[in-house]
């Protein structure tokens, strides 16, 4: 199969790269500069440098494509202009012709919930709730598309979890909170979830599909990184203050995520460690392991 990539260079992108590399697909990333085409090259896969904002372009090279993933996000307000953009390539590219298209989402469209599964009604808090207008034309259209939605990704030193780390106090014996710590988050490894998008790659299931392999507590995940540290909970407006307000509301979402039923439909497997573990073994000295 020959696929098309956006956001090869990025965290969540990167691993996907390796993973349909290892599976032997033909890759091509579309990218926005010499170097990352260079970088995606010395990986294994064909590069376009291409400004994703460029919808003709963009479906010229989707309709040489067998299918695709886009994982892509600039991560500030032009977010949903570039999914909206990118959506309008695959429509126009893709409607129709049976193509699988794997769409970039996450957990938090899902708000608080204490038994979150894929049909579960959506909530999103503001810093995510643009995706809902978007993928509803993905979902309703004639794409056979599937939108994974990951949990709080981590893994090899990366990721949101830093969060955790980093936090205020860290090596003092006294660490603040997220919030009071008693949220739930929807957690899964970036190798591990790299694996659910090629598996929703080329079994085109169609719909919203949850990738979260485990949830477990801010508190918990707190003590696992700061071992025998006091923790200090924090109010909402300090955390929104440290963290910025939509940023921290949806970490302060309780989110306690059900069996991954459609994913293990699949036959998706996660077996990578749990966060804490991760955690309790020093997560930043995870960044220097080569990924298997």
């Amino acid at each position: 199969m020959k696929i098309l990539l956006t956001g090869a260079t990025g965290y969540i992108g990167g691993a996907i790269l390796d993973e349909l590399i290892a599976q032997g697909m033909a890759v091509t990333a579309l990218v926005r500069s010499a170097e990352a085409a260079a970088a995606v090259r010395r990986r294994g896969a064909d590069a376009q440098i291409v400004d994703l904002f460029d919808v003709a372009r963009v479906r010229d090279l989707l309709s040489d494509a067998d299918g695709a993933i886009h994982t892509a996000s600039p991560g500030d307000a032009t977010s949903g202009a570039l999914d909206a953009a990118v959506i309008d390539a695959v429509i126009a590219a893709f409607a129709g012709t049976g193509k699988a298209y794997v769409h970039t989402s996450g957990v938090w469209l899902w708000g608080s919930s204490a038994a979150i599964v894929d049909d579960s009604p959506l909530d999103p808090p503001a810093i995510v709730a643009w995706r809902v207008a978007q993928e509803r034309r993905l979902l309703d259209g004639a794409v056979a598309a599937t939108i994974v939605a990951p949990g709080i990704v981590y893994g090899e030193g990366g990721g949101i979890p830093n969060v955790i780390v980093d936090a205020p106090g860290a090596g003092s014996g006294q660490v603040s909170l997220v919030g009071d710590g008693s949220a739930h988050w929807g957690l899964v490894h970036v190798r591990d979830l790299a694996q659910l998008y090629v598996l929703a790659l080329q079994g085109n299931p169609g719909g919203r599909l949850i990738g979260v392999s485990h949830t477990a507590s801010v508190a918990e995940l707190h003590r696992a990184a700061h071992p025998g540290a006091t923790l200090i909970p924090t109010t909402v407006e300090d955390t929104r203050s440290r963290l910025g307000t939509a940023f921290a509301d949806a970490l302060l979402l309780d989110q306690v995520v059900g069996e991954p039923l459609r994913a293990s439909g699949l036959g998706w497997q996660p077996n990578r460690a749990v966060l804490r573990d991760e955690l309790s073994a020093g997560y930043r000295a995870a960044a220097d392991v080569q990924p298997a």
